[in-house]
């Protein structure tokens, strides 16, 4: 791996999990004597992340993490329904019933195991995410994959402010089970419709525990 992917892949993942929380000056002297590398691959790494959204240059402070603002969050949710409810259709017309009905029955069940320990949500996340990729791979459309990947990196940002809390999730896990078995069945209005029931409910939860 090149110096320059290195420091992304190690900025990139700190950025989303929030160890480098929003508005984190992100200097470059610092940062390559950290990630033991030279200026020259940060500056590169730099300038990925801020054309992702994940940092930005600010006058007098150098490149800053993006802040996440209740605006910020609204138009994220925008692209997010017309994106996953278009990929959720796509997959209960193209899908594997199989695999689909094999993740309905692990996410109808996650909810009663979902606690307030840590691992039982990180648990959850990455069912959520076998979904996530059980959709993509359904759709079979590369740009529609790569527009939803990239929205997903802001995501797991904005997921931080709902605080992950296990009453939601539990409530998250049954929504995606009605979306997993919606696709399994073939019923493409069905999985839109229950891909936007979960996203309404997503998003309120995320306005309500950020005021």
């Amino acid at each position: 791996m090149r110096a320059s992917d290195k420091a992304y892949a190690t900025l990139r993942a700190d950025i989303v999990e929030w160890r480098l929380p929003p508005g984190t000056v992100l200097a470059e002297v610092e940062l390559s004597e950290r990630l033991g590398v030279s200026r020259t691959p940060v500056r590169e790494a730099l300038a990925r992340l801020s054309a992702e959204g994940l940092a930005a240059p600010q006058s007098g402070r150098g490149v800053v993490v993006t802040e996440i603002s209740l605006d910020h969050v609204r138009e994220l949710f925008e692209l997010r329904s017309a994106l996953e409810c278009r990929a959720a259709e796509l997959a209960a017309e193209r899908g594997d019933a199989a695999t689909f009905c094999a993740l309905h029955a692990e996410l109808a069940a996650a909810g009663d195991l979902l606690t307030d320990d840590d691992p039982s949500r990180h648990s959850y996340y990455e069912l959520a995410a076998r979904l996530d990729a059980a959709i993509d791979d359904a759709v079979g459309n590369a740009y529609l994959a790569q527009a939803l990947k990239s929205l997903r990196v802001h995501l797991v940002r904005v997921r931080r402010l709902s605080k992950d809390n296990p009453a939601r999730l539990r409530e998250a896990a049954r929504e995606h089970a009605t979306i997993a078995l919606a696709i399994a069945n073939g019923n493409a209005a069905v999985a839109s419709a229950a891909t936007t029931v979960h996203l309404d409910n997503s998003l309120h939860r995320l306005l309500s525990t950020s005021h």
